[in-house]
């Protein structure tokens, strides 16, 4: 009969195997080039039920070497004269307080809010002017602070169909970094900011579903 120390070997010896196998994976397979990461085009149009859209523009010009943004682009919707903008980055972050001071004006405090289905996602007003604001992750689900994120891209269940599929290098289980950071924003005119966050929200749900749609992989 077999005795624990013999077994004990053999467990090592396999392990050990396992860990060579990846490592030479990782060494002689050619790297998948970093451009397929943060090679992402928004569509010029996207539709969204209520709204209509009058213009689509590019704005990756605009980006400056060594920033979190990688592409950006601006859309521009009008429901019976109500103007609704939405500007659409992909970023390198996750942390939407982070993105919000560096690349905008706003200064007021944001008030979050979660949504089942969808995730979370912040709301204010500067300047007369209420907003949205959110990270949308690889996963297709929102979050705010970069607390939110990092949770998000942890997996659920670490079931050992996973770490053996990590060991022969079929799925890549850490998380990514990257996210598309959705600013929407509408005047208040003469609309309460909560009443303005009502409309802000409707339109953020059914902007949220085509991305999720788009990004979420069961």
């Amino acid at each position: 009969m077999m005795n624990w120390k013999k077994i004990r070997i053999l467990l090592l010896i396999l392990c050990l195997s396992n860990v060579l196998f990846v490592l030479g994976q990782v060494t002689l397979l050619p790297k998948r080039d970093k451009s397929t990461v943060d090679d992402f085009v928004f569509p010029e149009v996207v539709n969204l039920p209520q709204w209509q859209l009058k213009s689509s523009r590019d704005l990756s010009q605009q980006i400056q070497n060594n920033s979190e943004l990688l592409v950006q682009r601006n859309y521009q919707y009008i429901h019976r004269d109500l103007p609704l903008e939405i500007e659409m980055r992909y970023v390198k972050i996750g942390d939407v307080n982070q993105l919000i001071k560096k690349y905008t004006q706003i200064s007021s405090s944001v008030i979050v809010r979660k949504r089942e289905g969808v995730g979370y996602y912040g709301l204010g007003v500067e300047q007369q002017t209420a907003f949205l604001s959110a990270c949308i992750n690889l996963q297709g689900y929102s979050t705010f602070t970069n607390t939110q994120f990092n949770q998000s891209q942890r997996p659920n269940n670490l079931s050992w169909e996973l770490l053996l599929s990590w060991l022969f290098a079929q799925k890549q289980v850490i998380k990514d970094e990257h996210c598309l950071w959705s600013h929407l924003s509408i005047p208040l005119r003469n609309s309460s900011p909560e009443a303005t966050y009502q409309v802000l929200e409707s339109a953020w749900f059914s902007w949220h579903k085509y991305w999720h749609s788009r990004l979420h992989k069961p």
